[in-house]
């Protein structure tokens, strides 16, 4: 966070509740709510509500692609969209697709078995009008990372929204605990965000 602290950027981390407690889309509830928490308290913060951008890593990189893409979640919440979205490894665009195949269990104890739910659940099959940009870094390292990026970046195109994928050699770790460190990765990123009018 320091790294777009020095830049000027107002930096929030949201949390969530779990599974079992909870399933995924009950998830990504929780974080557009979070969004509009940050929206009311922006001003005050000496942020502006019109410019926030979600970002998350992993489940959260999940969480924050079904908030930006389907209006819904942001319009229950009383929240305004995002002006654009980064997110950082996420291995479940397309839940459908992964339970379909051979997959870690832990997919089944955080999607269970309802063919339903996992396309309720997943990114690519909720997309919505047309989202913000979006930037979708990748671990070139994981099997199915930025293959599952590409494939929502096609259907993010097809509805005329702005899409990059960057693929990183970097292990999923280490996407998450880089971004702000100098080098080639950081600057992606910063350069997504200058394009869309952050600092």
């Amino acid at each position: 966070g320091g790294h777009y602290l020095a830049k000027g950027y107002v930096f929030v981390s949201m949390n969530y509740r779990l599974v079992p407690d909870v399933n995924p889309v009950q998830q990504a509830q929780d974080v557009a709510r979070a969004l509009r928490f940050v929206q009311t308290k922006a001003q005050a913060w000496g942020g502006d509500a019109q410019r926030v951008v979600l970002m998350g890593h992993s489940a959260g990189a999940h969480l924050i692609s079904l908030v930006h893409v389907d209006p819904a979640f942001t319009e229950d919440a009383g929240a305004a969209p995002p002006q654009a979205a980064v997110s950082l490894d996420s291995g479940a665009y397309d839940v459908s697709a992964i339970m379909k195949r051979s997959h870690s269990p832990f997919f089944d104890h955080v999607f269970g078995k309802d063919k339903n739910f996992w396309r309720t659940a997943s990114p690519i099959h909720r997309i919505v009008g047309t989202p913000a940009p979006m930037l979708l870094v990748c671990s070139s390292r994981r099997k199915e990372s930025c293959a599952q990026s590409r494939d929502f970046q096609a259907a993010l195109a097809k509805k005329k929204a702005v899409a990059q994928v960057a693929a990183e050699d970097l292990s999923h770790r280490e996407i998450n605990i880089n971004l702000g460190l100098k080098g080639a990765y950081t600057q992606r990123v910063d350069a997504f965000l200058r394009a869309q009018g952050l600092p």
